[in-house]
């Protein structure tokens, strides 16, 4: 069965029946929590997610790196459970946990087999509601953080991605570094964290989402019970926070810092990456956005990998990518080559991209680019985790969810008319190339 639909806060009930036997149901609990399912009969495992709408866009100035910065913490203790309790309570059972931080969420997430679900419910509910935010584990973490700062700037590649999220949203909170820089890492206070998760980590701001071997009801009643232990408190009725409003207006006043942007570093090989602005989450065009980077440079029959690899042997990696978030986007065309080639690699890439807006791509690239996210969408759908993140994203990012049928569906509508269209919106606007290459 097919179904597309706007999930609205207070909906609770079946939102698709994906077939044998997975069924994705959705419930609001008291206090606004609401938890999306995916049963998965065939499993042996269930994923969980604890997602909070908050990200690192959502920061103040002063306290910029605060949400990552929460992240490690929240594995550092509890009242009831130190750091090595959280630790060893899913390396008992083989299971796995984690979190990331992202410019708009953040998710806490773990593995376990299906007969450990309640353990991981109780674990994570714990962590996420009763964090001590210890100052002795803050000024230890700030160390492992500063540590993970200075071992991506010693990654080129890293450092040439984040050079160009700065330029192409000059101006904006989306256009700076998830984890933050150095600078204000040492100057984040306890006061910045705790008031950063007072804010944020509250009922009607958690999302639970959980896909695998379970059953929904008891998914609900576990969380609702952790909840309940934990002394938040859970309104009857209550209804979830609005989702993200989308602030077209201020993406729309940042800008492109056109040019080219050279970082200098003691590497062998320069990276350069050539971008513009592009599409948000929910612009309807971002299905044929995906066909279209799949001919450009999704793979090794891509154009940028023939044209920039196999003809002319100027690269040994190549690619083309878009970042989306609720109000704004970029797109993002890279290459690795010889520091003496930057210019010519680079004016290859834009030409690319220049000759899909101007000619249709052929009926043999369109079908390949459809096969290709098509057929990577479903071998990626049977990962537990793979579907955990999907309802999160449905439910924090889009607020509305499309079964994996209509999906494909949305993809093999693509036609050739509409790639060129939306390769034509983004090489009509602004652009920058980053070059991260030695002096």
């Amino acid at each position: 069965m097919s179904v597309h639909r706007e999930i609205p806060l207070d909906f609770d009930g079946v939102l698709a029946d994906e077939g044998n036997g997975s069924v994705v149901r959705r419930s609001v609990l008291p206090g606004g929590v609401r938890v999306l399912t995916e049963a998965m009969p065939d499993q042996r495992s269930v994923t969980i997610g604890y997602w909070v709408a908050v990200g690192s866009r959502d920061e103040s100035p002063e306290g910029y790196g605060a949400t990552h910065f929460l992240e490690h913490l929240l594995f550092k203790g509890t009242p009831t459970r130190t750091a090595m309790d959280i630790a060893a309570a899913f390396d008992r059972v083989g299971g796995e946990s984690n979190a990331g931080t992202a410019k708009e969420s953040t998710v806490y997430h773990a593995r376990v087999l299906d007969e450990d679900l309640p353990m991981a419910v109780e674990v994570l509910t714990d962590m996420l509601t009763s964090s001590l935010i210890d100052p002795d584990e803050l000024e230890t973490e700030r160390g492992v953080i500063l540590e993970e700062l200075a071992m991506d700037a010693d990654d080129p590649v890293d450092v040439a991605h984040e050079k160009l999220a700065e330029v192409m949203l000059d101006g904006h909170p989306l256009g700076r570094p998830i984890g933050g820089t150095p600078e204000t890492i040492r100057a984040v206070t306890r006061d910045h964290v705790v008031g950063h998760y007072t804010h944020w980590y509250r009922p009607d701001e958690l999302v639970v989402t959980a896909a695998g071997h379970l059953d929904h009801d008891e998914v609900c009643r576990l969380v609702l019970a952790a909840l309940r232990a934990s002394g938040w408190e859970l309104t009857p009725g209550a209804l979830p926070a609005p989702r993200r409003a989308v602030d077209t207006a201020g993406a729309a006043a940042s800008r492109v810092r056109t040019g080219t942007h050279t970082v200098t570093k003691a590497v062998e090989q320069a990276n350069v990456l050539v971008g513009g602005r592009s599409l948000s989450t929910t612009d309807p065009d971002r299905f044929a956005l995906g066909v279209m980077q799949s001919v450009l440079g999704g793979g090794m029959s891509s154009r940028l990998f023939q044209e920039i690899r196999e003809r002319r042997g100027l690269a040994y990696n190549t690619y083309s990518f878009s970042a989306g978030y609720s109000d704004a986007g970029y797109w993002g065309l890279y290459a690795g080559c010889q520091p003496d080639r930057v210019d010519e690699v680079a004016a290859l890439m834009e030409a690319e991209l220049d000759r899909m807006a101007e000619a249709d791509v052929t009926g043999e690239e369109l079908a390949r680019a459809h096969g290709q996210i098509c057929g990577g969408t479903v071998l990626g759908m049977e990962s537990t985790g793979a579907r955990m993140s999907r309802l999160g994203r449905a439910e924090l990012v889009t607020g509305e969810y499309v079964d994996l049928a209509a999906s494909l569906a949305r993809v093999r509508e693509v036609d050739a008319g509409q790639v060129r269209a939306v390769a034509a919106r983004l090489a009509a606007g602004d652009r920058a190339r980053v070059v991260v290459a030695p002096a």
